[in-house]
């Protein structure tokens, strides 16, 4: 399989975190959280965490606490159908395909419900043939980028398909909660809304850099799935984020890693570009230890992080998109994402 088209999209608000400190400090919600859970707050939003800016499906901060569960499914419906209609149209525009010759369009989200699924919308949107082969995966979390372009590399190697859309998109805001859980606190302060997509094809395309998807390799371990997590509580999402997560990512990151270089010492060296999920700092942090990995080779998220935020599953297309375009260096590529399940999953790419 290649990757013949990258796309990515995100809301047109673009909130700085000292923005959304001030937005919190004026909503009625400041009132109901305790003093250590307003400082945690503080601490993530001015402090050094890594994000300067997030992109938010909101016309104001104010709309952020607007917390009443048709009002955080309406903000779903109406952007995330959006979001990865734009993202599909920009890698459609880079592998030089209409909508006729697109077989199969597989969505990965986890922020929303729609019933018929965003493949249905999506779909109509980029006028796609009524034949065209419709997947929607839900539940997988922060890591779905991959395992969905798995499968979409499974379609293509089939005579099912030629061309695939594999996209994945996120309203967090859609899915923010407040109490007073330092978990539910901070992904409120990390997490962003966007989109991500890919065109997965059966030959490589002369209108971009050739992307050859190589090998992929995944770990599941459900004995930690407690860890990282939505539940449902009062009709709404919301999130479970243990203080382990980080270490834990890393941890995972590193076995995949090995199992996917087959513990290949020269193999790792000739990886040149490493496409990493960025939970957050502290994620990034975890890797640079676990993994020994150079600030260089962390390079692509932490730009990725800082202007965009964690929009979770969508994200390492997104440094993905901004490798590509800024010029990274062709050779082999590592590409991971991590997230709920525990789950890791990681990706060996052949980039010219």
């Amino acid at each position: 399989m290649f990757i013949t088209g990258v796309g990515v999209a995100q809301p047109e608000q673009r909130y700085s975190q000292s923005q959304c400190w001030d937005a919190l400090c004026a909503s009625p919600h400041l009132g109901m959280l305790t003093p250590r859970s307003r400082a945690i707050v503080k601490k993530v939003l001015l402090g050094n965490n890594g994000i300067a800016t997030r992109h938010l499906a909101l016309d104001s901060l104010a709309e952020a606490f607007e917390l009443s569960p048709d009002r955080l499914h309406e903000r779903f419906r109406q952007n995330a159908p959006a979001l990865a209609t734009q993202a599909a149209q920009k890698a459609m525009a880079q592998a030089g395909l209409d909508a006729a010759e697109i077989d199969g369009i597989i969505i990965s989200s986890c922020t929303g419900y729609l019933c018929p699924g965003l493949t249905s919308y999506v779909s109509e949107a980029l006028g796609l043939r009524p034949d065209v082969l419709l997947l929607d995966l839900v539940g997988q979390g922060c890591g779905a980028a991959l395992p969905n372009l798995n499968a979409a590399a499974a379609l293509v190697g089939s005579d099912r398909c030629q061309h695939v859309l594999s996209i994945c998109v996120e309203v967090c805001s859609a899915a923010f909660y407040l109490d007073n859980d330092p978990g539910v606190l901070v992904s409120a302060c990390l997490f962003a809304d966007g989109a991500g997509a890919a065109v997965c094809s059966r030959a490589a395309s002369s209108r971009s850099r050739r992307i050859e998807w190589k090998r992929f390799c995944t770990e599941l371990d459900p004995s930690s799935r407690d860890l990282l997590k939505f539940e449902q509580r009062n009709g709404m999402l919301r999130n479970i984020l243990a203080p382990e997560v980080p270490l834990l990512a890393a941890s995972a990151a590193r076995r995949v890693l090995e199992k996917g270089l087959e513990g290949s010492a020269e193999l790792r060296e000739r990886i040149t570009t490493w496409i990493w999920h960025a939970g957050g700092r502290d994620v990034l942090l975890a890797l640079l230890d676990k993994l020994q990995l150079s600030e260089q080779d962390l390079c692509w998220s932490a730009l990725t992080l800082r202007e965009v935020g964690n929009i979770s599953s969508p994200f390492v297309l997104h440094v993905l998109d901004r490798a590509l375009r800024q010029g990274a260096p062709g050779g082999l590529w590592w590409m991971s994402s991590f997230g709920a399940g525990f789950s890791c999953h990681g990706a060996l790419l052949e980039v010219e």
